[in-house]
């Protein structure tokens, strides 16, 4: 059986060569460890071994890691986020993936000059078109992206999403696609700066990182299957 640290450095092996493979350099693709419902020990192990980005999915199980944990360690918030639990989720949030309301987006940008602190903000789109999945429909992306007032406090800074579970090859490429051509469009008729996609997971990152990844969003690869 792995250990968590062999398992680490395998995938990050593993998503420097897709980037190599893809014509990209490594260093512009970055490995985000997912380790919701894993122990705060997990986190600590994977980190002593080089790794600092963390994905949460919950503002609890967050909050409750970053307080005991390393304050080097970079954490982002990748799952839905309710409006009251914005001030929470600021508090130890250095990114949020899933903006995915014209008023959440309000509220995070309203409460982060309130607490002084500077979250960089991902707008989530349901580019697969799931009726089980949250995000904005392209078309609300650009709106919303559209509608913006600069904000150097809590800066827009790319897209998410999320493909379907065991989707096939050609699904995927549209997905992630879809994604990267919806930022260019976006980065066109605002004339923001909009270097960040996130997406990709565990069985899918590769494609992923092919049709333009920044972010992979890893779990189950490091950590494991969750009980």
């Amino acid at each position: 059986m792995q250990t968590l640290v062999e398992n680490f450095n395998f995938v990050r092996q593993q998503v420097s060569k897709a980037a190599e493979e893809a014509g990209r350099d490594p260093s512009t693709v970055r490995l985000l460890a997912v380790s919701k419902t894993f122990p705060a020990d997990d986190v600590k192990e994977v980190f002593s071994a080089g790794q600092t980005c963390f994905g949460e999915n919950r503002v609890q199980e967050l909050s409750e890691k970053a307080k005991t944990l390393s304050d080097k360690i970079e954490w982002h918030l990748i799952g839905h986020l309710q409006q009251n639990k914005v001030r929470a989720a600021l508090e130890f949030s250095d990114w949020i993936h899933a903006v995915d309301t014209p008023e959440l987006m309000a509220r995070i940008q309203t409460i982060a000059a309130e607490l002084d602190v500077h979250p960089k903000l991902l707008l989530e789109v349901n580019i697969s078109g799931e009726e089980s999945k949250f995000g904005l429909t392209p078309d609300q992306a650009l709106e919303l992206a559209k509608s913006l007032p600069p904000s150097p406090q809590a800066p827009l800074v790319g897209l998410m999403t999320m493909a379907p579970f065991e989707a096939p090859e050609a699904e995927l490429h549209r997905i992630f696609g879809g994604l990267r051509a919806l930022r260019d469009r976006i980065a066109a008729e605002t004339g923001m700066a909009l270097p960040e996609l996130s997406m990709g997971m565990s069985g899918d990152y590769k494609i992923a990182i092919a049709e333009g990844a920044t972010i992979v969003r890893i779990g189950t690869a490091i950590f494991g299957h969750r009980g």
